[in-house]
């Protein structure tokens, strides 16, 4: 499925003229608090391996051409093991940390799955890897990664892009070099190429690059390396030989049925039943009551709507993860970070909802919840990663059936979070549900 989606992304890319992706995401969420795993395909190594290889070969093809989106893979070396969560594109997030020892583990689904789909392009993150390398600057600037580890030992000749942001000063919130803020944007820029990187993402400043070769502290056949790199990926995308777009068949392409078909049932195949003591799927003559509901008809179909809790069979209400709001920097309100869960104020509202009505629960999951309090309270739990409320109501009303596996686990308190290790997967105590779990109707 995740190969058939890239194939329909890549169809649909092509169609309007985008030939490059930003994506996949091979960062593994062994961080719960971390704010962006819900670009990942979870915590475990070989799986997201698994999902990587796939999600590059539907984009790309068995090999770059003129019918492939070329994948940009990040962000190497892993992104995920963030100090206390906290994500690198603020200075409070610079650090990634491995107090696990487990530094290996984040190569992995570049190893096993980015390399062999032969993605064209890589992406290094924002962070600093502590203690990785002789010297503690990001990624980007990190010689010992970007040649060392990734051209060297492992191969890969492809682009380097960097992530967008790190040389010049006046981007969205700050500029992210850390570890070399002190240099200047020409600085940056000589520490960033020497590492081995090839393009600058979000940046438009050749003057520093010129001014490099002009001064002899970097040489014309050392820039020329990098263009080469760039321009193959063009040639062997067809950019020189048919750059225009057929717009009458961009219409035809996007958004057609059959592709929409395949999301809805990603959707349900992505769906996850956590709890269920006999009370899915629903009977269609029973009334419901919707909380957090955008699409009531969608359960319309199935049964009879009503105004409040007293009047219902049966309570039905979605929630979100749970996160702490900030507001210091402006891409703060993308982030969702901080705890995962749900304050006093939250938990009464959501109890006082359901009182003494049969209740299901249905959760999205942006990072794994600590969901112990709802389960105590509902007969049915599900979570999802994006399901619509059409492909939700029959999931609940059984014309479809839930099959989806955690990709994560559920940690039953934050204790448990506060006590695990950034790097290291599966590792809370008395998780209240293991990476893998999820039910089914008989």
């Amino acid at each position: 499925m995740v190969r058939a989606f890239g194939n329909v992304a890549r169809q649909e890319y092509a169609a309007v003229g985008i030939r490059l992706a930003l994506h996949p995401m091979a960062d593994l969420a062994t961080e719960p608090r971390w704010g962006r795993i819900n670009g990942t395909f979870g915590e475990d190594a070989h799986l997201s391996a698994q999902m990587t290889k796939a999600y590059v070969l539907g984009f790309q093809g068995d090999s770059l051409g003129p019918k492939s989106v070329a994948c940009m893979t990040k962000h190497f070396a892993g992104g995920g093991p963030q100090k206390d969560g906290e994500d690198a594109h603020f200075p409070y997030g610079k650090e990634q940390v491995y107090p696990g020892d487990n530094f290996d583990y984040h190569l992995v689904p570049f190893i096993e799955g980015a390399f062999p789909a032969k993605t064209a392009q890589i992406m290094p993150y924002y962070g600093i890897p502590i203690g990785q390398t002789h010297e503690e600057v990001a990624f980007g600037f990190n010689k010992a990664i970007v040649t060392g580890l990734l051209r060297d030992s492992l191969g890969f000749d492809g682009v380097v892009c960097t992530d967008w942001n790190i040389i010049n000063p006046g981007g969205i919130d700050v500029d992210r070099a850390w570890g070399v803020e002190e240099l200047s944007p020409e600085q940056r820029t000589l520490k960033a190429l020497e590492a081995g990187c090839d393009q600058f993402g979000g940046e438009s400043s050749p003057e520093h690059i010129v001014s490099l070769v002009k001064s002899g502290q970097i040489s014309e056949n050392r820039i020329d390396r990098s263009v080469r790199r760039i321009l193959r990926d063009k040639f062997l995308l067809g950019l020189f030989d048919n750059p225009f777009v057929d717009i009458d068949e961009s219409s035809n392409v996007t958004g057609r049925e059959e592709f929409v078909k395949l999301g809805k049932e990603a959707q349900a195949m992505s769906t996850v039943l956590l709890q269920n003591d006999g009370l899915l799927p629903l009977q269609s003559s029973m009334k419901i009551y919707l909380h957090g509901v955008e699409d009531s008809n969608a359960f319309a179909k199935y049964a009879e709507i009503v105004n409040s809790p007293d009047q219902a069979d049966v309570v039905v209400f979605r929630l979100n993860t749970p996160f702490d709001p900030r507001d210091e920097y402006f891409l703060e309100g993308f982030f969702h970070q901080g705890r995962l869960f749900y304050s006093e104020e939250e938990l009464t509202d959501i109890l006082e909802l359901i009182q003494d009505k049969p209740a299901i629960a249905v959760v999205n999951l942006e990072r794994p919840a600590v969901l112990t309090p709802i389960r105590e309270k509902v007969r049915s739990l599900m979570v999802e990663f994006g399901t619509s409320d059409e492909v939700l109501a029959a999931l609940i009303f059984g014309d479809s059936k839930p099959q989806g596996r955690l990709p994560f686990e559920l940690p039953s308190s934050w204790e448990a979070v506060l006590d695990q290790l950034e790097d290291v997967p599966y590792d809370s105590e008395n998780p209240l549900y293991p990476f893998g779990y999820g039910l089914t109707y008989r």
